[in-house]
């Protein structure tokens, strides 16, 4: 079975005041190896206890069954052979439009700020690029999240709305939906006819 650490496992203790401790930690950042892997029924129990750390929400076993079959859009985060985090998306048929929803994506408190996040979004965006059929990303993000709030941000994510007691039994309740428009909307023959007079 591979390792799984916890958010207090790692904790890097680096002296910002000693130059060897701050090269060190970051030759050991340079040699650093991300990867991300499929999850499978024998890694599943890792995905879950992932989840269980990151997420103040609890998953049911439906949404694990979903997992396994979702193939490519479901993943596990690796640093250096280490699961420290996942991402777990569906395709769901809404608003007459095909959508990408982003169930899950986080990573153990230690691993943040890595790249990790930014290399398992950059997974689901390259499947949607190369899918060429998505309308927008969407996913929900509890208010007080502001940095999630950021990070999604920082990839063309605007707040689309807010939905009000959106969590059940965790504070604030409320969640904003994020959304990453991948089509943009069909403005007609006479705004074509426009831009070329100009």
């Amino acid at each position: 079975m591979e390792p799984l650490l916890n958010a207090a496992t790692f904790q890097p203790q680096v002296d910002c005041h000693n130059n060897t401790g701050m090269s060190l930690f970051f030759s050991w950042l340079g040699n650093s190896r991300i990867e991300l892997g499929d999850v499978t029924p024998h890694n599943i129990k890792q995905l879950k206890r992932l989840n269980q750390v990151i997420f103040p929400v609890s998953y049911n076993d439906k949404f694990y069954k979903d997992v396994l079959e979702v193939g490519e859009l479901a993943k596990l985060a690796y640093f250096n052979d280490i699961a420290v985090g996942a991402v777990c998306c569906r395709v769901d048929h809404s608003q007459n439009q095909k959508r990408l929803y982003i169930m899950t994506l986080g990573c153990l408190a230690p691993y943040r700020r890595l790249g990790i996040g930014t290399k398992m979004l950059n997974h689901v965006l390259n499947i949607c690029e190369k899918d060429g059929t998505f309308d927008n990303i969407y996913l929900h993000v509890q208010i007080s999240n502001e940095s999630a709030i950021d990070f999604y941000r920082k990839f063309g994510f605007e707040i689309i709305e807010t939905k009000k007691n959106y969590y059940k039994r965790i504070e604030p309740a409320d969640a904003h939906v994020l959304q990453k428009n991948l089509k943009t909307p069909c403005l007609g023959q006479n705004a074509d006819v426009q831009k070329t007079d100009n």
